[in-house]
């Protein structure tokens, strides 16, 4: 039996999704979508608590973990080899998507085996539900009460609704869209006509690719490259001077940006593989601080981080993807 206050908020909650069926078909979804799927929605208590279980973003310790535990957990044997099968699975089909877009394959293979492990695990939240349930809460209205709206856009597209399954916080698929981003990059890449990122390897593939497009890859960079720097190195005079907008913390952990030439010149040498041209710009950054192997990271690498904001998160999609590649 319900509890009088959790009674309380399911009311709210109803009351709440006349707003959201009145803002959803002012902005053009249908009403026989918002007639068929708002009457089955309910309130969902635990996406609320997991959401305000999140750190909060004004966060401001300079403290951090190291990323070789991450990186063991992450780029595991079992996750390399499950990528290289894909790899060698859909080489036909990647090889056309990078031709295309200029996207590496072994990146989109990374994307996928980072977000889901290949597709092993993709969420079995009620999307609709999760996400109208967090716009009600009111802490990121705006945020969750547009991917609801955009998730019912979906539906009008013809994604079925039992496919609306995913993380607690909206995110569906192989490579984990929230709704917005499915509805501005998903591709059909097997040609039959769909945007199927949950049970196409082909759309998965092509989505991703178009998703680095938009945010802004270039062709033929690196994301990175492993180095060693001389024992004289000066972290001072490389130091970062500017305070990044977008994700502070993770920024804050690089150096300026110096041309390739520039970090040549300073004794930074590379642990194997080509040196980008001379006149790439990349930063520093030393995850597991100094000793340990550094990297020079290129724009590539920020588009990335577009994707996750986790220093830890951009690394090892770059290094799964040159293992993958290998």
């Amino acid at each position: 039996m319900s509890s009088p206050a959790s009674a309380q908020d399911e009311d709210g909650f109803q009351r709440y999704l006349v707003t959201l069926r009145q803002q959803a078909l002012s902005e053009g979804v249908s009403a026989r979508t918002v007639d068929a799927v708002l009457p089955t929605l309910t309130l969902n208590t635990r996406v609320i608590e997991l959401d305000r279980a999140q750190p909060g973003s004004n966060d401001t310790s300079t403290s951090f973990s190291p990323f070789a535990p991450y990186r063991e957990k992450h780029v595991d044997a079992a996750r390399i080899g499950r990528g290289r099968a894909v790899y060698a699975r859909q080489r036909q089909r990647l090889a056309g998507i990078e031709r295309e877009t200029g996207v590496p394959e072994s990146v989109m293979v990374a994307i996928w085996g980072h977000e889901t492990n290949y597709g092993s695990y993709t969420g079995n939240f009620d999307l609709l539900r999760s996400l109208a349930s967090l716009a009600y809460e009111g802490r990121r209205r705006a945020l969750f009460g547009g991917e609801f709206i955009a998730a019912l856009k979906m539906i009008d597209r013809g994604v079925p609704r039992e496919r609306l399954k995913g993380s607690w916080a909206g995110a569906t698929g192989n490579p984990q869209f929230l709704p917005s981003i499915y509805l501005r990059v998903a591709r059909d890449g097997d040609g039959d006509g769909r945007a199927d990122i949950w049970g196409s390897e082909a759309d998965t593939l092509a989505s991703i690719g178009n998703y680095f497009v938009d945010a802004g890859w270039r062709p033929g960079q690196p994301w990175g490259v492993a180095v060693t720097l001389p024992a004289t190195f000066d972290r001072s005079g490389a130091r970062n001077q500017l305070i990044s907008p977008r994700c502070p913390r993770v920024f804050a952990r690089h150096t300026g940006w110096r041309t390739m030439a520039e970090w040549r010149a300073m004794g930074v040498t590379p642990q194997g593989g080509s040196w980008p041209a001379n006149d790439v710009q990349a930063t520093l950054f030393e995850p597991d601080g100094p000793g340990a192997t550094a990297y020079l990271l290129t724009s590539n690498y920020r588009v990335i981080l577009d994707y996750n904001c986790s220093n830890f998160y951009a690394l090892s999609v770059g290094l799964l993807a040159d293992a993958v590649a290998s």
